[in-house]
């Protein structure tokens, strides 16, 4: 049982990003200009640290594989949630890649079953 997934529209998006910028990372915001927005930035340019846990990394196709990151503390909010990073029309207000494309990333979320939740990995 994976914790985070993308639609295909969102894989398509994530590898025009990766021609144009090379290797990218997401890191879930957890409120402030985009609200609750999965942000896609050039890898390692967000600084993650000891306060934030690599949820998953994205198979997006094409051989390229992306981190996912949260802060800790949102996870203990959010542990019980799958995620499904997706794309839709409209610009966000944030610094994410995607912005000036004309569309911007979201989160689609549900609560996992018991029986998926029991199954998932542990996060350190």
């Amino acid at each position: 049982m994976e914790r985070v997934a993308v639609t295909d529209q969102a894989a398509d998006l994530i590898r025009r990003l990766i021609d144009l910028h090379g290797p990218v990372m997401f890191h879930q915001s957890g409120g402030c200009c985009d609200g609750s927005s999965p942000m896609c930035y050039p890898d390692g340019e967000f600084r993650t640290g000891d306060s934030d846990i690599r949820l998953a990394d994205l198979d997006v196709g094409a051989d390229a594989s992306v981190p996912f990151w949260m802060s800790k503390s949102q996870f203990e909010y959010w542990k019980h949630t799958h995620l499904t990073v997706d794309v839709v029309k409209g610009r966000g207000a944030g610094f994410s890649l995607e912005a000036p494309e004309g569309v911007r990333f979201l989160i689609r979320s549900r609560i996992f079953t018991d029986a998926e939740y029991e199954a998932l990995e542990p996060i350190d």
